[in-house]
């Protein structure tokens, strides 16, 4: 069901007397391979954008598009924070996830009054937050920060893409798409992969019964 994305939870902590709010998204949690990215933005209050929607309803094209109107305008204040494959395996995607955000949120040139975070709360968190089920399909600034999020990370996939061109990461982006398990079966996992992750574990283990 389409739901109109809009400002309607920032309207009512303005209302209160919360200036400075800030979004919050992150992009690469069910992935197999690479790392987990969110992103934070402060937008403008007055900001309008004709385009800005959640990441998933916007093609590509139009998705980086809207990240280069977002990022090089001056008033936009954003930030993101990055945890690598390695480390995801180490504390698990959950914890990952939420060390991003906070990487992301504590990276704000201007820190924030208040954020609002798609998803579940987030613990420990350093500002005043609300979260929001599906928040990047009501708050414009979580659909901010789910572009940035997104747009950043499909960039370093493409750049691991160069690196391991074999698993095709510029299309699939790391996900678990019918393309990548067929490349993850035919070669297993490459250096970036999440080896705590079952689809990736499953290779191995028929390596190690082979052997």
């Amino acid at each position: 069901m389409y739901r109109r994305c809009g400002f309607r939870y920032e309207k009512k902590l303005r209302a209160i007397g919360v200036a400075r709010i800030a979004g919050i998204d992150e992009a690469g949690r069910g992935a197999l391979a690479g790392p987990v990215v969110a992103a934070a933005v402060i937008l403008p209050e007055r900001f309008r954008h004709r385009k800005l929607n959640d990441s998933k309803q916007l093609a590509p094209e139009l998705r980086e598009k809207v990240y280069v109107d977002l990022t090089s305008n001056a008033e936009i204040i954003w930030a993101v924070g990055v945890v690598d494959h390695s480390e995801i395996d180490q504390i698990n995607i959950l914890r990952a996830t939420h060390k991003a955000m906070r990487a992301a949120i504590t990276s704000l040139l201007t820190p924030p009054e208040h954020v609002l975070i798609d998803g579940l709360p987030v613990f420990p968190f350093p500002f005043p937050q609300t979260a929001i089920i599906d928040g990047d399909c009501y708050s414009l600034t979580i659909a901010a920060a789910s572009v940035i999020a997104k747009v950043t990370r499909d960039q370093m996939m493409r750049d691991f893409c160069a690196r391991f061109p074999e698993y095709c990461f510029s299309q699939h982006k790391g996900y678990s798409t019918e393309l990548h398990l067929t490349k993850l079966h035919e070669f297993g996992p490459c250096p970036i992969h999440r080896r705590s992750f079952e689809p990736v574990a499953q290779p191995l283990l028929a390596l190690e019964a082979v052997i």
